[in-house]
């Protein structure tokens, strides 16, 4: 029984915004079209059906604006001084920030595809994502980052390999580690 109720409790955690949301937009349809007919009926005798969506289009847009440009600005400066405040989380917000504008900012870095022939003896190929064509600024000129996303999670991959295969670089680790979460997304610099 108890598990029935838990799982009402998350079905309605999933359903009631979206319904609410839903519900909002009703009414706020309903009141600015019969408002505004009631008005247009009384002074001009004049019936509009649907004037109620050009009122709510219009009003979501101003509360968007309103959102955007007064409310959504402090929140902002404050969330900024936090990270100030909290150096670890400033560098996995940065990291994951930086990840997930590579998919949708204005400098994607998930668009050039690639097929990397990972071991020529068995002809074993992966897929990856080019990150970063030039290594040059860590001493490899010849090489560029590839991401190779896992399937349905975010994860990498360990390998344990000689140490004659080893190069060291001279790179701070916190940058590198940076590089490392965000796919190689974020500046080395």
């Amino acid at each position: 029984m108890k598990k029935i109720i838990n799982y009402f409790l998350q079905g309605l955690l999933y359903i009631a915004p979206l319904g609410v949301t839903a519900y909002i937009i009703y009414w706020i349809f309903n009141f600015a079209d019969n408002l505004l007919n009631n008005i247009l009926q009384k002074f001009l005798k004049v019936d509009i059906p649907g004037l109620g969506v050009v009122v709510l289009i219009l009003f979501l847009i101003t509360v968007g604006i309103i959102g955007q440009s007064i409310i959504s600005k402090p929140f902002k400066i404050l969330f900024k001084h936090v990270l100030e405040k909290a150096p670890l989380l400033q560098f996995i917000y940065q990291a994951v920030n930086d990840l997930f504008s590579a998919f949708v900012g204005k400098e994607k870095k998930f668009n050039k595809p690639v097929l990397v022939l990972v071991n020529p003896i068995s002809n074993l190929e992966k897929l990856g994502f080019i990150t970063e064509d030039d290594l040059a600024h860590i001493g490899e000129k010849d090489k560029v980052a590839v991401y190779f996303p896992h399937s349905y999670n975010f994860s990498g991959e360990l390998f344990i390999v000689p140490k004659n295969q080893i190069k060291s670089l001279d790179i701070n680790p916190a940058v590198l580690m940076k590089f490392i979460v965000s796919a190689g997304v974020s500046d080395l610099k």
